[in-house]
């Protein structure tokens, strides 16, 4: 079973035979560092899973890049609104590192529920997690100081503080470089 294969299974609960007919619509597709998945004000006709490499979903705000989400292996990636609905995308989707991603097309993917009877169902519970995802990403911002957001991140994937540019990071927690690295320091520093 490929990695995605996996991930479907454990992620959708489906019987094996949808598990394999679905990550048959899906091809696996290099993107070069610093390519664009998608850009902002274009149309994203695709959903890819992250075998591999990491992508940065931002906007430019004014005179400043604002990172929305780094995106790591084991993750799908998108811009679910313009996928979705058909608009223009909101977010520009660029590879930090070379990626490798299993892509679907948007006609493949509005072909599953032809292959996977159950899977308007599925799609809500899909749909339900991505907001369930933004609602704790929007809780942590209300709630959380600059240091319990570091935290967070750093339990939940410590590996990107070694691969992924540190100012993506800052800004994708909501802080400046300075402060991620005061805050870096002072959590690496042996109790007193």
């Amino acid at each position: 079973m490929t990695e995605l294969e996996v991930y479907i299974n454990a992620y959708f609960g489906v019987q094996q035979e949808y598990v394999r007919q679905l990550a048959q619509k899906f091809t696996l597709t290099p993107l070069s560092k610093d390519a664009y998945f998608v850009e902002s004000g274009k149309y994203c006709e695709r959903l890819s899973f992250v075998k591999s490499g990491h992508l940065r979903v931002f906007t430019s705000h004014e005179d400043r890049e604002i990172t929305q989400w780094v995106s790591s292996p084991g993750e799908f990636i998108t811009d679910l609104s313009s996928l979705i609905f058909k608009t223009p995308a909101r977010w520009t989707i660029q590879a930090i590192t070379g990626c490798e991603l299993y892509t679907i097309n948007r006609d493949n993917y509005q072909q599953i529920g032809q292959l996977i009877p159950q899977w308007q169902e599925l799609e809500k519970l899909f749909i339900a997690k991505c907001f369930l995802a933004l609602e704790d990403r929007v809780h942590s911002f209300l709630a959380l100081t600059a240091e319990e957001r570091y935290q967070r991140l750093f339990e939940h994937n410590k590996a990107l503080f070694n691969q992924v540019p540190l100012m993506y990071l800052a800004s994708m927690l909501g802080m400046t470089p300075e402060t991620l690295s005061r805050i870096r320091r002072k959590n690496s520093e042996p109790d007193s």
